[in-house]
C-alpha cells in the first residue's frame, strides 16, 4: 500500500460514463477533488438541516447551554438553566456561540432561537472532516483512492446524522482526522522511498487538532491518538519517529491553546469540573452504562453496516488484502488507529454509535487501497455480503417510514422517490459488483446512500415534529410579555431551548402549584399524569382554563405522546 502520483487508473469497463467520468474529472487535480468533495458533502449534509426541529436530548441541551452564555455574557461557565454542565469543555459552545453571532452580525434575525444556527459547526466539522480525510489518505493511496475514501465519508449514513446536529461529534472528527494525518506522515516520511523531510506545518496541524480535539470533548483525542502512536511504538520497538513532530514545543503550543479555559473554570467552580467530566462522564460510562445505552461487546460491529453504508458493503471484501499487507507500514498504522480503540469501546459497557466514528476514515483508507490495487476478495461467501448495497437502504428506509406514518405532513410522501431511487441505485450498485466493477459500484452506492438521506432527512425527520414546536407556539400566542410554563412527564430539554431558560421541570402536583400563583402561567401536564395534577388541583382549590392538547412525536422515546395544556385562571391578559 503506497501513495502513487494520482494518475487515473484504468477502469474495468470500456466506456467511461455517468459518475465514473464525474471521477476521473476529479482525479485530475486537487482542486478538482476538492470542489467535488465540497460539492457532495453540501448535497449530503444540508438537506433537512434546517427544517429539523431539535432532536431531543443531547442537541437541545448543548445549543440551550449555548444560548444561556450568549444572553449572560459568561462564555466561561457552562449552565443549561440553573444546573452546571460540565460533562464537555467550552470548545463546542464556543464554536456555536461564535456561529450565531455571526449569524447576527449578517442580518439573520433570531439566529439565537433557531436550533440551526447551532448546527453550523457540525456542518462545518463534516464538511472539513471529508476533506481532512482525503489529504489524510493522500499519505496512504493515490488521489483517485483518496476521493473514493473521502466519498465513504460524506456518504456515511453516520456522518450524515451528526452533520445535522448541534453536538460535539462532526467537529471531533474533524480534529481527530487532521491529527492522524500529521501522525501518518511523520511515521510514513522514513519509510517511503524518496520521500521528502516532514514538513514544518505537520507539527503545527498535529499539536493544533489535538488542542482543539481536548476543548471539543475532553480526552477521547488523546485515546485515538494516543492507542495509535502507542501500539505503533511497540511493534516497531521504537517511538523515535515521534520526535518529528516536535513534542516540546508542541506540548507547550498545546497548553498555551487548551489550559487558560481549563484554568478559568477551574477558579470559578474549583473541582467540579473534573469531577463531572472524568468521574460522572468518562469513568462512569467506562464502569457501567450510562444513559440507558447499554450493548454487548459486538454491538459497534453489527451496526456498522448501516452507520457506515455504503462503504461497509465493501468492508468484508477488502479485509482479505488488508490482512495480507498488515506488516506493510501504511497498512499498520491504519490497523493501529483502527484496532486497539474499536476492541476498548467494544468492551466498554456504554454503546452509542458515534462513539466509533472517529475510527471510520481508517477504514475508508484501507478499503480505498484494496481498491486502488484491484485486490479485493472474490470469495463467493463474502461476496454475498454485496447484497447490503440495496438491503440496507429498503430496511431501514422502511423503518424510517414506519415512523412516519405517527405524522400526517404532507411533505412525507415526497420521500417516496427518493427511497426508491436510492433502492434503485443500491441494486444497480449490486449489479456493477456482480460485472466485477468495484469502482463504479461504490459510486453508485455513493450515490444511492445520498438520496436515501435525501428522503429520510429532507422529508421523513421533519415531519416528525415533537410536542415541544406546538407548546412554544401556546407561549408565542398567549398574549402576554412574560409567559412562564411549567412542565410535568414531558420535560425534554428542546422544550427549554424553544420556550426560554425559565421554563420549569416538575412533578404534576407541583404544577398545580406553579399556576396558583397566578400570571401569565401554563402548565404542560404529559397524559399520563393528568389525574395527579387534576388531584392536586382540586385539593387546592385551582381555578384553571383547559386548553387544547398537543400531540407530538418524542425522539428520545420514539413515540408520539400526548400533552394536554392547562393556563392559570385570573391571568390579567386573558
Amino acid at each position: 500500500m503506497s501513495a502513487s502520483n494520482g494518475a487515473a487508473p484504468r477502469t474495468l469497463w470500456p466506456a467511461r460514463r455517468g459518475l465514473v467520468t464525474l471521477l476521473d474529472y476529479a482525479a485530475r487535480s486537487h482542486w478538482h477533488a476538492t470542489a467535488l468533495l465540497l460539492l457532495g458533502s453540501l448535497i449530503a449534509f444540508l438537506p433537512g438541516f434546517f427544517q429539523i426541529p431539535p432532536i431531543d436530548r443531547d442537541e437541545p441541551r448543548f445549543a440551550q447551554a449555548t444560548k444561556q452564555m450568549i444572553e449572560t455574557g459568561d462564555y466561561v461557565d457552562i449552565r443549561f438553566q440553573d444546573k452546571v454542565r460540565y460533562k464537555k469543555p467550552i470548545g463546542i459552545y464556543w464554536m456555536q456561540a461564535a456561529a450565531v453571532r455571526t449569524l447576527e452580525a449578517l442580518g439573520v434575525r433570531n439566529a439565537h432561537t433557531a436550533i440551526a444556527a447551532y448546527r453550523v459547526p457540525s456542518l462545518i466539522g463534516a464538511i472539513g472532516a471529508v476533506l481532512a480525510t482525503y489529504w489524510c489518505a493522500l499519505a496512504f493511496v493515490g488521489r483517485r483512492g483518496a476521493i473514493l475514501a473521502a466519498l465513504m465519508m460524506a456518504s456515511s449514513l453516520l456522518l450524515s446524522v451528526e452533520a445535522r446536529l448541534a453536538t460535539t461529534d462532526a467537529m471531533l472528527l474533524l480534529t481527530v482526522v487532521a491529527a492522524m494525518g500529521a501522525l501518518a506522515r511523520a511515521y510514513l516520511a522514513p519509510r517511503q522511498a524518496g520521500a521528502a523531510s516532514l514538513r514544518p506545518i505537520l507539527p503545527a496541524i498535529f499539536w493544533t487538532a489535538l488542542a482543539a480535539g481536548i476543548l471539543i470533548k475532553g480526552p477521547l483525542i488523546v485515546l485515538f491518538v494516543g492507542l495509535t502512536a502507542v501500539s505503533i511504538s511497540i511493534f516497531d520497538h521504537s517511538a523515535r519517529w515521534l520526535a518529528a513532530l516536535r513534542p516540546l514545543a508542541g506540548l507547550a503550543w498545546l497548553l498555551l491553546l487548551a489550559l487558560p479555559w481549563f484554568v478559568a473554570i477551574y477558579l470559578r467552580a474549583g473541582n467540579a469540573f473534573l469531577a463531572d467530566a472524568v468521574t460522572k462522564d468518562v469513568v462512569a460510562k467506562i464502569l457501567s452504562a450510562e444513559e440507558t445505552h447499554s450493548g454487548p461487546p459486538g454491538l459497534y460491529f453489527v451496526l456498522f453496516f448501516a452507520a457506515f453504508y455504503p462503504g461497509s458493503i465493501l468492508a468484508g471484501l477488502a479485509a482479505p488484502s488488508v490482512w495480507a499487507t498488515r506488516r506493510e507500514p501504511a497498512t499498520r498504522f491504519l490497523l493501529a488507529w483502527l484496532g486497539p480503540s474499536w476492541i476498548l469501546f467494544e468492551l466498554i459497557p456504554t454503546k452509542l454509535p458515534h462513539y466509533v466514528l472517529p475510527l471510520y476514515p481508517a477504514i475508508a483508507i484501507l478499503i480505498a487501497a484494496a481498491l486502488e490495487s484491484k485486490t479485493l476478495s472474490q470469495r463467493p461467501w463474502l461476496k454475498l455480503g454485496a447484497i447490503g448495497w440495496w438491503l440496507v437502504p429498503l430496511v431501514v428506509g422502511i423503518a424510517a417510514l414506519a415512523a412516519a406514518f405517527t405524522s400526517q405532513d404532507d411533505v412525507v410522501p415526497l420521500a417516496w422517490p427518493f427511497l426508491a431511487a436510492a433502492i434503485a441505485g443500491g441494486v444497480l450498485a449490486w449489479r456493477s459488483y456482480a460485472a466485477d466493477n468495484a469502482e463504479a459500484a461504490l459510486l453508485r452506492g455513493t450515490a444511492a446512500s445520498i438520496l436515501f438521506v435525501i428522503g429520510i432527512c429532507g422529508f421523513v425527520v421533519p415531519a416528525l415534529k415533537p410536542p415541544s414546536l406546538a407548546l412554544a407556539a401556546v407561549l408565542r400566542q398567549a398574549g402576554c410579555a412574560h409567559p412562564l410554563a411549567a412542565a410535568a412527564g414531558y420535560e425534554e430539554p428542546s422544550l427549554v431551548f424553544l420556550t426560554g431558560s425559565e421554563t420549569y421541570d416538575n412533578l404534576a402536583f407541583k404544577a398545580a402549584d406553579f399556576l396558583q400563583r397566578g400570571g401569565c402561567r401554563f402548565a404542560f401536564i404529559d397524559a399520563r399524569l393528568l389525574p395527579y395534577f387534576t388531584a392536586r388541583a382540586q385539593a387546592i382549590g385551582l381555578r384553571y382554563e383547559r386548553q387544547p392538547a398537543v400531540e407530538g412525536f418524542n425522539f428520545s422515546r420514539g413515540n408520539l405522546i400526548t400533552v394536554d395544556v392547562f393556563r392559570a385562571i385570573g391571568d390579567p391578559s386573558q
